[in-house]
C-alpha cells in the first residue's frame, strides 16, 4: 500500500507576528508533515493552502466575520479555529460559521499536527485538550518574556487597541468579571495601576498589531 506523505500546506493567521512566529517555531520539528507557506497578520490568504489556522489571540472568536471570510476564501481548503475557548456553544457557532475544525491551544505540537491531519482528512473536527496536554503552553505571545500569561497578554493587547472591558468580554467570550480579574493580574505583573499606564506599557512592548504579511520563505 502506498502511503501519502505529502505535507499539509498551512497558513497561520493572527494579527501579531510574534504569535504566528511562535506557532511556526512550535511546528518546525514536523516539516515532513506540515509546510507553512504564509504567516498572515490580516486574515487574507493569497496562495492555495490545505488549512488556514486561525489563532484567536486578541482576535474575534470562531463565529466572527473574519472566520467566515477565511472559510469563503477559494485559496483555503479548510479553516481551523485555534483557541482556549472550548465550550460547546463556541464550538457549535464556529462550525456553523464555516469553520472545518476547532482545536485546543493547549495541545502539544505533535498532537496539534495530528489534529490538523485528521481535520484535513475529514475525520474528527473537534480536538479538545488531551490528558497529556493539560500543562502544555503552546506557541508564543507578546509579553511572555515579561512573565505575562497568555490571557493577561491578550487582555493587555486589547486594552492597547483601545477596547473597553465590555468590548473585551464580547471579543474573548469571557465574563466581565473574568476580564477584570485578568486585567488586575496583568497590571500587577507589569507594575502599573491605571489603564493609561497599561496602554503606554503595551505600546512600548509590542502590543499593537503588526498588520503585515510575511512569506513562508522566511519561516
Amino acid at each position: 500500500m502506498i502511503v501519502d506523505v505529502t505535507p499539509l500546506v498551512l497558513a497561520l493567521i493572527d494579527d501579531y507576528e510574534v504569535v504566528v512566529e511562535g506557532l511556526a517555531s512550535m511546528m518546525r520539528s514536523y516539516q515532513d508533515r506540515i509546510r507553512i507557506v504564509e504567516l498572515d497578520a490580516n486574515a487574507t490568504v493569497a496562495t492555495p493552502v490545505d488549512i488556514a489556522l486561525y489563532d484567536s489571540f486578541a482576535n474575534p472568536q470562531g463565529d466572527s466575520p473574519q472566520v467566515r471570510e477565511l472559510a469563503a476564501n477559494p485559496n483555503v481548503a479548510k479553516t481551523v479555529v485555534y483557541t482556549w475557548k472550548f465550550d460547546q456553544r463556541s464550538i457549535t457557532r464556529a462550525l456553523a460559521n464555516g469553520a472545518d475544525g476547532y482545536v485546543a491551544k493547549s495541545l502539544a505540537a505533535a498532537e496539534l499536527v495530528t489534529a490538523l491531519e485528521s481535520i484535513h482528512r475529514g475525520e474528527q473536527r473537534v480536538h479538545p485538550t488531551g490528558r497529556a496536554s493539560r500543562k502544555v503552553v503552546a506557541g508564543d505571545w507578546p509579553g511572555r518574556e515579561e512573565g505575562l500569561t497568555h490571557r493577561e497578554a491578550e487582555m493587555l493587547a486589547l486594552i492597547t487597541q483601545g477596547l473597553s472591558n465590555e468590548m473585551i468580554a464580547e471579543r474573548t467570550a469571557l465574563s466581565i468579571n473574568s476580564v477584570k480579574t485578568h486585567i488586575r493580574s496583568c497590571y500587577r505583573r507589569i507594575g502599573v495601576t491605571t489603564r493609561t499606564q497599561a496602554v503606554l506599557w503595551g505600546v512600548d512592548h509590542g502590543f499593537l498589531p503588526d498588520r503585515s504579511r510575511r512569506s513562508g520563505d522566511d519561516v
